[in-house]
């Protein structure tokens, strides 16, 4: 079924363009992005059942963005009556007027930037999905998730406990200024079974996701995983230590995409160029891994949880290559971004709601797959690691250092496995030794969209990257 755009942004568009017409005699560039998504969260434990119905992007709300003299400056509300929008024009224009003047008398250095360009446009994108989390019998849902969560603590034989999450968000989205009428509507789920077993190791889990651009119909993959997650965290009860060293290492498709999102996604976020605070600015047209290094960024290349038809800016959703057989060609940027920059936007403008304001952010963030097959690169392995599980990952965009957590790694010898697994994982290098080492590619790949990413301590999105099977050499700790 289609996802139906929302019937109240709908209702509000007439009085919303005529806001635009108003604040346009005073401003030489105005926008209007509204929002109106709604979701439910369901969380079921041995312990407790949560019901929620916010979720990282539910929200109702307006932001209008303005230019005056080559500064930009926004104003956000939540009520809007389409009958008087000339309230909200005189509301608009005092709080833009008076941000417009502190920044003159403090002095404050300022960006003298272009207006953002407004060619015609209209586009109605109402996404296909399987069921809307509005329709969704939270009920049985809860019925389910008890069941998984039953049967996750009895399949494991130190299991204490088995959580079960899931969230289902429909977005509806409407970007408007005089030219452009652009309205969006699709719906993303995401969910995650994890277990957790206690042991003389001390406490451990194992979880696996589900997530897509899909209705809630998606959970019922999460019942599959039960027995595996339960495996997963027994095997950790009895992992060892890793001698730390560097490794010939084999990385899942989860770490790949952790890879992607930490050495080449924050790094290459153009709005870090403005402020000259990413290494990668400096390396546009030159090597950063190996020839079978391709990397993708963009909410068109793959559909996932963070795929979408415009950017927060209005700007169509693009499919950009940032690495070509190992040399890089460009970042990703939002539209004032590029306007200082002097390129082209590429749809990564996101704002963590209607409230907060657009940085560059990543969208489907992923490795091209390669021709080879899992067998084969374990086959090629003397001595290393195939490293599987993503916890966390953080990097330095400012000298490319990285550092990625990982939960666990199966140990090969002669190019088999031997059964001994290590854990915790700790991947630390530079960003473009460790790109370079990539030696072998799998043919199949996954993305993977449960959880966001921040900028910062803060601004949180949705995400989602992955790739294939991926050998290289990395040090491990």
């Amino acid at each position: 079924m289609k996802a139906p755009f929302s019937p109240y942004l709908d209702a509000i568009a007439p009085g919303l363009k005529k806001l635009v017409a108003l604040l346009g005699e005073d401003y030489d560039y105005v926008s209007v992005l509204s929002t109106d998504s709604v979701g439910f969260v369901v969380s079921i434990s041995q312990r407790a059942k949560h019901v929620d119905h916010s979720t990282m992007m539910t929200e109702r709300g307006s932001v209008v963005r303005v230019r005056r003299g080559g500064l930009y400056s926004e104003f956000a509300f939540n009520r809007f009556d389409p009958a008087c929008p000339e309230q909200t024009a005189a509301e608009a224009r005092r709080v833009l007027n008076e941000q417009f003047a502190l920044l003159e008398e403090t002095k404050s250095e300022i960006y003298d930037t272009p207006a953002l360009p407004d060619e015609p446009c209209e586009l109605r994108e109402e996404m296909e999905t399987g069921e809307l989390p509005e329709n969704c019998d939270l009920g049985e849902l809860v019925d389910s998730f008890s069941e998984m969560s039953a049967r996750g603590v009895a399949c494991g034989e130190h299991a204490v406990d088995c959580h079960v999450r899931g969230q289902s968000t429909h977005v509806c989205k409407m970007f408007l200024t005089a030219k452009r009428d652009m309205r969006q509507s699709y719906v993303y789920s995401e969910g995650v079974v994890a277990v957790i077993a206690a042991g003389e190791a001390g406490v451990k889990f194992g979880y696996e996701s589900v997530s897509d651009r899909k209705g809630p119909e998606i959970f019922a993959l999460l019942g599959e995983k039960v027995e595996k997650v339960a495996k997963s965290a027994e095997e950790l009860l009895t992992a060892e230590r890793i001698e730390p060293g560097e490794y010939e290492v084999i990385v899942s498709p989860e770490v790949s995409g952790l890879i992607a999102h930490e050495a080449f996604g924050h790094g290459v976020e153009m709005d870090m160029f403005v402020k000259n605070r990413a290494l990668g600015a400096e390396y546009i047209g030159k090597r950063v891994g190996s020839d079978l290094v391709t990397m993708h960024e963009g909410a068109k290349p793959e559909i996932q949880v963070a795929s979408y038809a415009f950017d927060d800016e209005g700007t169509l959703a693009h499919d950009t290559v940032e690495i070509r057989n190992g040399i890089l060609q460009t970042g990703v940027c939002d539209a004032l971004a590029a306007l200082r920059l002097g390129v082209e936007p590429t749809g990564n403008g996101k704002r963590q709601n209607f409230e907060h304001k657009v940085y560059t952010r990543m969208t489907n963030t992923v490795f091209e797959s390669g021709e080879s097959t899992l067998e084969e690169m374990i086959a090629t392995v003397k001595y290393g690691y195939l490293l599987k599980g993503m916890q966390s990952g953080m990097e330095d965009p400012k000298h490319w250092g990285i550092q990625c957590i990982i939960d666990r790694g199966y140990e090969i010898r002669d190019g088999k496995l031997t059964g001994k697994v290590v854990s915790p994982i700790v991947m630390t290098g530079y960003v473009p030794d460790l790109l370079g080492s990539i030696s072998m590619l799998s043919r199949d790949h996954e993305l993977f969209g449960s959880g966001g990413c921040g900028k910062g301590h803060k601004e949180w999105v949705k995400v989602s990257d992955g790739g294939p099977y991926m050998k290289a050499k990395a040090r491990l700790g």
